[in-house]
């Protein structure tokens, strides 16, 4: 992989402009313009790390490009050349946002420690940015939103069981929000400073589970070439996160209990025994009993990891909560896009508060951005939530539930068209599950037969 970063070097003189090329060509990518123009042009054009800027240049006022550069990219490193010292002139370029004001002539050592600093600085507002973004992503609490008190006992009972370290069992419908529960758990927690490791269990192919989660060594299997880390091994000290853990056949659901039980495993191919301390967090959109008496799931699996059980309410269930997310989408989804923030009509509020949501707050949450993006205007009409931009009339004459599921339809046909039919990628851009997406095609393509 090619980590060189890449400096542009903005000057009328070839021979300025070759030494630059002669000095840097070794660490950086470089990249040469003679006049403002073909810099911002260049600019627009190419990934750039850092400026090398003259102040005299033929056609633009150096600290004029410097500030057309910054307003384009106020992240991109600039550093000013010139061959006069002018103090109003560097002082009013570093009030623009220049790195710094360099005079000619300078040494190579000089110039290129000036670059390497330069960079240093870009790449450590890069990263806060990146884990202000995280802290912003994985905040507790952050993504709940609701009044009801079904919701709220949760958050309650949240804040008490993450300080402790047993396991909890996160049962609830499909987009009720179980990851975000784990997550918040785990924030919560002592551990939070420690890997969250997710275990998509439905995900992953039944011959390759256990080889994911406790990993192999070199050698184990037609193929295994390398040895491999597992996801409790990559958990230790954290919390690893088993979503769909229903779906886990018999045998691996033995060994996953041993694991938790000893605190170790070994890896496939290996008798060298691995201790990890890992909380466990579990996830199932099914009734874990009713699995249990059909002999789908281990009885002593599901009592190891029913410590602390949580039990998510489905959206039907808390519809006074309805008003609240379709505001948080439709900020979110301001913020996400630039665009100015919308809102739904009171009449279609109501109407949504009358739909029972079978995909919960994910199934909403995916009709307030195919709303937000479709509608012209601020106001959010029902017609807006059809792809059939419904008259008055036909609105009478159409269920909310009859119109919401032929958008439903439509929207994962049309998605499935673009990613040409790719049911994991169509239902990564939908945020359901593959089995979801799966049953409802099949259903759709049962009624239509």
């Amino acid at each position: 992989m090619d980590t060189k970063a890449t400096v542009l070097v903005v000057d009328d003189e070839k021979g300025i402009r070759e030494s630059f090329k002669m000095i840097l060509k070794d660490g950086y990518h470089v990249l040469l313009a003679e006049t403002g123009e073909e810099a911002l042009e260049i600019f627009k054009n190419n990934p750039v790390d850092l400026i090398l800027l003259d102040i005299l240049l033929p056609d633009i006022n150096g600290i004029e490009l410097l500030e057309r550069l910054k307003g384009m990219d106020p992240n991109t490193e600039i550093i000013m050349v010139t061959g006069v010292k002018e103090i109003q002139t560097a002082v009013k370029a570093i009030k623009l946002g220049a790195y710094q004001y360099i005079i000619k002539p300078f040494t190579v050592e000089d110039i290129i420690n000036v670059i390497d600093r330069a960079l240093e600085k870009n790449h450590l507002v890069r990263e806060v940015t990146y884990l202000r973004n995280e802290l912003e992503r994985y905040h507790p609490f952050k993504e709940f939103i609701g009044e009801d008190e079904k919701i709220k006992k949760i958050f309650e009972l949240i804040s008490t069981i993450s300080g402790n370290n047993s396991a909890v069992f996160i049962q609830g419908e499909s987009g009720t929000g179980k990851e975000l529960v784990a997550r918040a758990i785990h924030n919560l927690s002592p551990r939070n400073h420690q890997p969250f490791v997710v275990v998509n269990c439905a995900a992953i192919p039944s011959n390759l589970m256990e080889s994911t989660v406790f990993g192999h060594s070199k050698g184990a299997f037609t193929g295994a070439t390398n040895s491999h880390i597992g996801k409790l091994e990559m958990a230790n000290m954290g919390t690893a996160f088993l979503d769909d853990i229903d779906t886990l056949d018999i045998s691996m659901q033995a060994k996953l209990l041993r694991a938790i039980q000893e605190k170790e495993f070994e890896k496939v191919g290996s008798t060298k025994l691995i201790n990890a301390d890992v909380r466990f967090l579990a996830a199932s959109n099914q009734d874990p009993r009713e699995l249990i008496s059909q002999g789908k799931f281990r009885e002593d699996l599901f009592y190891r990891l029913n410590v602390f059980p949580i039990n998510l309410p489905p959206l039907r269930d808390r519809k006074s909560d309805i008003p609240l997310l379709l505001n948080h989408f439709l900020e979110f989804n301001a913020k996400n896009t630039g665009k100015p923030v919308k809102k739904f009509s009171k009449k279609t509020v109501k109407h949504l508060m009358e739909y029972d949501w079978p995909g919960n707050v994910r199934e909403l949450q995916n009709l307030v951005e195919r709303s937000f993006t479709i509608a012209k205007n601020p106001v959010i009409q029902s017609e807006d939530i059809s792809p059939f931009h419904m008259t008055e009339s036909t609105i009478k004459e159409t269920t909310l539930k009859e119109a919401v599921t032929a958008f439903e339809k439509d929207y994962i046909y049309d998605v499935l068209h673009q990613v040409d039919g790719n049911r994991t990628k169509a239902a990564e851009i939908l945020g359901i599950h593959r089995n979801t997406l799966l049953a409802k095609t099949t259903d759709s393509n049962s009624k239509t037969k």
